[in-house]
């Protein structure tokens, strides 16, 4: 079982966040992350792909894109309160992830459990039904991560870690997943909704006119629209919502 201090209220832990692309951390849980960051946490968030297919401008690169999308993921973490430091790429083609070397997949993921040893680990849930978009790449993060947190216990799965590396097994307790059919917790963040939709509004290649034809920059319109999105948003209740489960998942 998880234990029961809440999320939002913990201070001086490590936070070990997967996502499947750059800015599914925006849209889902960007809220629970800038609130942790704030309380003095190390959030750390590893990507499993670049995003570099997500554009329907037909002068687009998957090299291009890919370069894009770190950046306005730095940006977007930035205004969070998480540094580029703590962003990991694995490097996964966009939309790919289901044919990745499965134990590879796993081993990386392993690795880095092990190396950061995270008092909470966030991700897609596993038991999720809705998978219409990109849903090969969020249901095999989701898997992935849990059979990760599960061979990372164990040091013979994966004993070059220990054997090379000095990287001793390790336990995560605590799970929080998004994208949840059956959410069991929710995080109020109304304080930080302008942090969140700032850090969303940083993922320009994929809003607007920008998906279509790129700029760096939204429109005078598409600002405009942020500004009176955000303002709407203030002095209203925002939720975000988790399973939570423990070393059972």
């Amino acid at each position: 079982m998880p234990n029961s201090e809440k999320l939002e209220e913990m201070k001086g832990k490590t936070i070990l966040t997967f996502c499947a692309h750059p800015d599914d951390d925006a849209y889902y849980c960007s809220g629970t992350l800038a609130i942790l960051a704030r309380n003095g946490n190390e959030v750390i968030i590893v990507f499993y792909t670049n995003g570099n297919k997500g554009s329907h401008d037909l002068e687009m690169t998957s090299e291009r894109l890919a370069q894009i999308r770190k950046k306005e993921e730095e940006e977007a973490c930035s205004v969070i309160g998480i540094k580029p430091e703590n962003i990991i790429w694995l490097g996964y083609d966009d939309g790919e992830l289901e044919y990745a070397n499965p134990k590879e997949l796993c081993g990386k993921a392993t690795r880095l459990i092990r190396m950061y040893r995270p008092d909470v680990v966030i991700s897609f849930d596993p038991g999720r039904e809705f998978r219409q978009w990109h849903k090969t790449d969020h249901s095999m993060s989701a898997f992935n991560t849990v059979d990760a947190a599960r061979a990372s216990a164990y040091h013979l799965y994966y004993p070059e870690h220990l054997l090379y590396e000095g990287l001793k097994p390790f336990m995560v307790n605590d799970f929080f997943f998004f994208c949840s059919s059956e959410p069991n917790y929710e995080i109020d963040v109304s304080d930080v909704i302008e942090l969140k939709l700032l850090s969303q509004s940083k993922h320009v290649s994929q809003q607007g006119s920008s998906h279509y034809k790129y700029s760096p920059t939204m429109t005078e319109a598409e600002q405009e629209n942020l500004k009176r999105h955000i303002e709407e948003a203030k002095g209203k209740k925002h939720i975000e919502s988790f399973r939570r489960g423990g070393t059972d998942y």
